[in-house]
């Protein structure tokens, strides 16, 4: 269940970010003894997981002790002023490499530039321990890939992490760092996050700005992953922050998610759907999520079984991303296509062949999508849905091994219609099963609606802690 209690644990690596933080104002932990701990917990347990595929230590000590003179001369620079964070390797990072799990991008760079998401946490003063995994051009809902290899799940390695932040996912939830920051363009953040247990936020389209801009365009989000909503909340408060790089970035919210997160949620109308209308879901997924939505329903949250009313969206997605995948890889070096992934190789052939026709369709099914969601959230404040219908399978695989599915897509029917409609979603873990897989819980609220969901998935959190 939530990580979320009142009791600070003693190793600063399974503090949360909001608990670090505490304890640098009063005195009793500096950020160089937090970036210590975090440091010494992936080297004792990312061999086993593969979480990241960059470690810097010296550079983050020095960040840490910067930090620490802050903390000391009573100035903190921002929210998170000390707190490790970890960096899906997607996002540009300056003086690192970004190689986006790809053997096709050369490492010599020259890396002179940090995206939005680094540039914000880096003046907010966080420490960057090091960037994790992804599949290649973070294009699967697993996390393994030619340049990497197999990210495996903390709590059970014999399993998948989920993707394609994977390795943000794993470091979260192995205790190497209280937060991360991940892509998602088809339920990229919200599946690692219910396969390893943590919390993770995909806001609104645009509310995190992003560039270069992605290949998947109106799909791709940018998110915290963490173990906690409040830490969510403070992290989305640093990542939202204005960037003039990206023309379909949101304009600054007037109030913060971490004010908002507090607000009474009681008597609000939630609709439980729990397969969409068409979704097969394994029994105990079933059986917890089920459990979890009668507790909140006890818990003075209006409950009503309704399902928003729409197709499966699956052919609509699979174009988009295919445009999007042979977008990006086109502009890869000669050669690429036999060194990729073969599973992206095959998406990159799909795409190549989509006409822009195709594309425009694809894209008025998502507007459609969007209008359906749009009408159905005039009556219901917030959906809930199980974030995945299986929990974690065999590593190493893109599908269930003998699961007879085509692709990853067929295992995540919750995640990607809410990509095409660009609205807020979080996961939220709310149990395990029999074999201690854990089991997650998607919120999605309607589109600038990000300061609700947190709300909701605080409360949620409090109630099934």
């Amino acid at each position: 269940m939530s990580n979320a209690g009142n009791t600070t644990p003693s190793d600063p690596a399974a503090m949360t970010a909001a608990q670090l933080v505490t304890a640098y104002a009063a005195g009793t932990l500096s950020p160089v003894e937090a970036t210590e701990a975090v440091l010494a917990a992936i080297a004792d347990r990312d061999p086993a997981v593969n979480a990241f595929c960059l470690v810097d230590p010296d550079r983050a000590l020095v960040q840490a002790k910067d930090s620490e003179e802050r903390w000391h001369s009573g100035y903190a620079r921002g929210l998170l002023d000390g707190v490790p964070v970890s960096i899906k390797d997607i996002f540009l990072t300056e003086d690192w490499p970004t190689r986006r799990g790809s053997t096709s991008v050369d490492p010599a760079g020259p890396w002179t530039v940090d995206s939005p998401v680094t540039a914000r946490m880096r003046e907010d003063g966080m420490v960057f321990v090091g960037k994790t995994t992804t599949p290649e051009i973070a294009w699967k809902a697993v996390t393994d890939s030619p340049l990497t290899g197999i990210t495996r799940n903390p709590l059970a390695p014999g399993t998948t992490a989920g993707g394609s932040s994977g390795g943000s996912a794993a470091a979260v939830a192995g205790g190497m760092g209280p937060v991360s920051v991940g892509t998602d363009g088809g339920g990229s953040i919200r599946i690692p996050a219910a396969f390893c247990g943590i919390v993770g936020f995909k806001p609104t389209h645009g509310r995190v700005p992003l560039f270069p801009a992605s290949p998947f365009g109106p799909l791709a989000h940018a998110g915290p992953m963490t173990r906690t909503v409040e830490d969510a909340a403070l992290l989305l408060d640093i990542l939202a922050l204005p960037d003039p790089r990206d023309p379909t970035a949101l304009a600054p919210t007037l109030a913060t998610f971490r004010g908002e997160m507090h607000r009474d949620v009681r008597g609000l109308r939630v609709a439980w759907s729990p397969n969409l209308g068409y979704a097969t879901v394994d029994p105990e997924v079933a059986a917890i999520t089920e459990a979890a939505v009668r507790r909140l329903a006890d818990a003075e949250l209006t409950v009503t079984a309704a399902d928003p009313g729409f197709a499966d969206p699956l052919d609509a997605f699979e174009i988009l991303w295919a445009a999007g995948a042979a977008t990006m890889l086109a502009g890869f070096p000669a050669g690429s296509r036999e060194r990729v992934d073969p599973g992206l190789g095959a998406v990159w052939t799909r795409g190549d062949a989509v006409s822009a026709v195709e594309y425009l369709e694809a894209r008025n099914v998502a507007a459609q999508l969007g209008i359906t969601m749009g009408t159905f959230h005039q009556d219901h404040d917030v959906l809930v849905t199980p974030t995945v219908p299986i929990p974690a399978f065999e590593a190493g695989h893109d599908v269930p091994p003998g699961s007879g599915l085509r692709s990853w897509p067929d295992w995540t029917p919750f995640t990607y219609p809410f990509n095409l409609t660009q609205q807020p979603a979080i996961s939220i873990p709310v149990g395990r099963t029999a074999a201690g897989l854990p089991v997650g819980l998607q919120i999605v609220g309607p589109r600038h609606s990000d300061d609700l969901v947190l709300a909701v998935a605080r409360y949620a959190e409090h109630v099934l802690g």
